[in-house]
């Protein structure tokens, strides 16, 4: 009984998640991956190319050729838990309703921290693009250009889409391209868009990164891993020598996402984003950031692995990063978040995912 409670429980928690995430599995990653996520880290296949197609010949068929799918190790590199405390009750008679609430709110929570590492992993390892500031009037034209360059790259047409921000939001409706929901398919709504615009499913994504107006991608070239580490459960306090008549509602999610090609997603920015290079410093273990912004920043700080990405306006910690200069001790996969400051307040910032490359061995 108890586990078949647990299983309840967890695939509540997963319901709450996956109506929450904004970036949705299928709609903005895919959950291809061998291996079990919960030993730390599993394989991804990143192919570059389609498999080719030939002519056949029946009388001699047709040669093999060599596919260039290869495969990565995916740390897991996020953890997190829920450890909500019921006063009041045993674990054996906390009432339904409170149970079902505590579980609501662990999938909300769940899912706005997965949203917001995913979104990190998005920016880190797509392509930056900037443009010039988007109205009504060029919404629609710099959609269409993002959806050229795709193209042009082999991003399949079906399935891409636009994660616009608010202000980006106000200009596409306001275009007379875009075709809401209501008038598309029940997959597009399903999707979580609000509509369609130069063949992209439109989803309205709240983000306060300085400059983003965009992030145009395919499901096809970003991953999401995610896997109970710890099933969510009701537990007994009892004997923990601190909590008398007291349970907690306790689950831990181990997940991780990276992007497979960096051209599958373009990071649109208004007007310029903040480009980042990496090279190998002159200590082992440290890598060093060229920095090319046009902002009005007088100063830049670095974050690495940010839990909480800068917001446009806002104050911020980080370390003091001069570009070019600075060494940074890193390893490969780390995400360094590198922002503009101009009067103690975040103005740009930039993203970049560190390859093994680019650290000194």
């Amino acid at each position: 009984m108890a586990q078949e409670m647990q299983e309840q429980y967890n695939e509540l928690v997963l319901a709450k998640l996956r109506s929450e995430l904004v970036l949705k599995d299928g709609v903005v990653f895919n959950n291809d991956f061998d291996g079990d996520p919960t030993a730390g880290a599993v394989r991804i296949p990143t192919r570059e190319d389609e498999v080719a197609a030939g002519d056949y010949d029946r009388a001699s068929g047709l040669a093999p050729t060599n596919g260039s799918t290869a495969y990565t190790t995916l740390p897991i590199d996020r953890d997190k838990a829920v450890n909500e405390i019921i006063d009041g009750y045993e674990a054996s008679s906390v009432p339904d309703g409170l149970v079902a609430e505590r579980l609501d709110s662990a999938g909300y929570s769940l899912g706005r921290a997965m949203d917001a590492d995913g979104a990190a992993a998005l920016l880190a390892g797509g392509t930056p693009i900037g443009v010039p500031l988007v109205d009504a009037q060029s919404v629609y034209g710099m959609l269409v250009r993002q959806r050229t360059q795709m193209s042009k790259d082999n991003i399949p047409a079906a399935g891409r889409y636009a994660l616009c921000t608010p202000d980006v939001i106000a200009a596409v409706v306001r275009s007379p391209e875009f075709t809401q929901a209501a008038s598309l398919g029940d997959e597009v709504k399903q999707s979580g868009a609000i509509g369609r615009i130069a063949g992209f499913n439109v989803i309205e994504f709240n983000d306060a990164t300085p400059g983003l107006a965009v992030v145009c991608g395919h499901p096809r070239f970003a991953t999401r891993v995610n896997a109970w580490q710890a099933p969510v459960r009701l537990q007994s306090l009892e004997g923990s020598g601190k909590y008398i008549g007291a349970s907690a509602v306790q689950g831990r999610m181990v997940y991780a996402h990276k992007v497979l090609r960096q051209k599958g997603v373009r990071c649109v920015f208004a007007p310029q984003p903040v480009e980042l290079a990496a090279q190998q410093g002159a200590a082992a273990g440290t890598t060093v950031i060229q920095i090319s912004d046009a902002s009005e920043a007088t100063g830049y700080k670095y974050t690495l692995n940010p839990a909480q990405r800068a917001a446009h306006g806002a104050s911020y910690g980080g370390a003091a990063i001069t570009g070019g200069t600075t060494e940074i001790p890193a390893s490969a996969g780390d995400v360094v978040e590198v922002v503009g400051i101009k009067n103690g307040k975040v103005v740009a910032a930039g993203y970049l995912t560190l390859a093994a490359t680019a650290i000194k061995a």
